[in-house]
């Protein structure tokens, strides 16, 4: 004879109406210059990120192209690290707060 087992109840909490905003965070920017080559900006890319070639390089064209390219979205700290970091190489870079 098999023993039956009681499961305990499933407790729902009823849906809020509106759900908490997200932290933005901070996207950080590098902005075109005329001075940095383009193989030096994929470079630092490359250095300071981490980032395989190919992800440095679509960042560094858009850099060229577009006059800016929105490299990561992160916490107050970590943007203002990374902006440090992009500026000891000479980039232009700034910060501000994501949407």
């Amino acid at each position: 004879m098999a023993a039956t087992i009681e499961l305990p109840d499933v407790i729902r909490e009823a849906a809020s109406e509106s759900s908490p905003r997200l932290d933005p965070g901070y996207v950080v920017i590098c902005w075109d210059d005329p001075v940095n080559l383009m193989e030096f900006v994929t470079h630092v890319f490359q250095q300071v990120f981490g980032w395989k070639k190919e992800k440095a390089e679509f960042h560094m064209l858009q850099v060229h192209k577009n006059g800016k390219s929105v490299l990561v979205r992160e916490t107050l700290e970590r943007a203002e690290f990374y902006v440090h970091q992009l500026q000891k190489y000479q980039l232009h870079a700034t910060m501000e707060p994501g949407e």
